[in-house]
């Protein structure tokens, strides 16, 4: 039996990599925040050499950020605190688990906001400068891994996905990545009647893909070495696309949608370079969950949890 330890297990995709790895009898630790506070450095220490906690694969997820403009009000924080938490995982790794497997979670941010955003050039160029803090600590978490690998020969793969969505997404008062934030609002004005007011003009594009179909692809990769590989669905959509689909879905008027252009809108596109990850998984676009299908579950789900 497999044993696998996760971070940032509470988070959107961590519940979802548990049910999943559980699914494939894994035998999976996941201690919360509580638990294992990842900016202490001895708090990883209590999940050292012992026996039962000889882990063949460790799922690193956890991050401090949040969606929005988020990254533009806490750049300093999200320097400090990124860098310690990569930090202890990697010098914990190193030291306690080196027989693992590293595997952790990029960023679509840490490309230069006109590259091709493809893999070799992750390091390569200017990230957007809204985003440019949090990019650097992802990019650093890559050079760190990298560093373990030419010293001391261990093993890492890093997976950057696009903008991920799916049921069951968080509800509280961290703000939601766009896709959920314009379900929220779009399913909000029908029901509550309040005005839809969405940022920028609504031209600026962004791809998704749904958690399941990353999950499932980080799983059939999971035995790739020392690698980047981009999981996305090969094709971007401007803001408006995503807001007429869900809008015919909800049964609310797309003309009614307000664009503030004034808001913040980050990179005007962003859509990752699928060509080695389709070289991997025969018909791997293919298989992927239509955006219309996956967008309504979304729908659904947020209307039955809340209507």
């Amino acid at each position: 039996m497999k044993k696998a330890f996760i971070t940032g297990a509470n988070g959107f995709l961590g519940r979802y990599l548990i049910n999943f790895l559980k699914k494939k009898k894994y035998n999976i630790i996941f201690p919360g925040s509580k638990e294992c506070n990842l900016v202490n450095e001895k708090s990883l220490l209590n999940y050292g050499l012992k026996k039962k906690y000889t882990f063949d694969e460790i799922y690193h997820l956890a991050a401090w950020t949040q969606a929005g403009d988020f990254c533009l009000k806490y750049p300093g924080d999200q320097w400090i605190i990124n860098q310690k938490i990569n930090t202890n995982v990697l010098y914990w790794w190193k030291n306690y688990q080196p027989q693992a497997k590293l595997i952790f979670i990029g960023t679509s941010c840490a490309y230069a906001e006109n590259s091709n955003y493809k893999e070799i050039n992750y390091m390569a160029g200017e990230p957007t400068p809204s985003l440019y803090t949090y990019a650097m600590t992802k990019r650093m978490l890559l050079q760190g891994a990298i560093s373990m690998q030419n010293q001391f020969g261990m093993k890492w793969l890093c997976l950057v996905p696009s903008t991920l969505y799916g049921t069951n997404y968080h509800q509280d008062h961290r703000q939601m990545h766009f896709i959920f934030d314009l379900v929220k609002k779009i399913v909000d004005g029908k029901y509550n009647k309040t005005d839809v007011i969405l940022w920028g003009d609504g031209n600026q594009k962004r791809e998704i893909i749904n958690v399941e179909d990353f999950i499932y692809t980080l799983f059939n990769l999971r035995k790739k070495n020392n690698e980047i590989i981009n999981i996305g669905a090969g094709e971007s959509f401007s803001i408006k696309y995503f807001a007429q689909i869900i809008c015919k879905i909800v049964g609310f008027s797309h003309n009614k949608i307000i664009y503030d252009k004034a808001k913040y809108v980050g990179a005007r596109n962003k859509k990752l370079d699928i060509t080695k990850v389709s070289g991997y998984l025969k018909n791997y676009t293919n298989e992927l969950i239509n955006i219309e299908d996956g967008l309504r579950e979304v729908v659904n789900w947020y209307i039955k949890k809340n209507y």
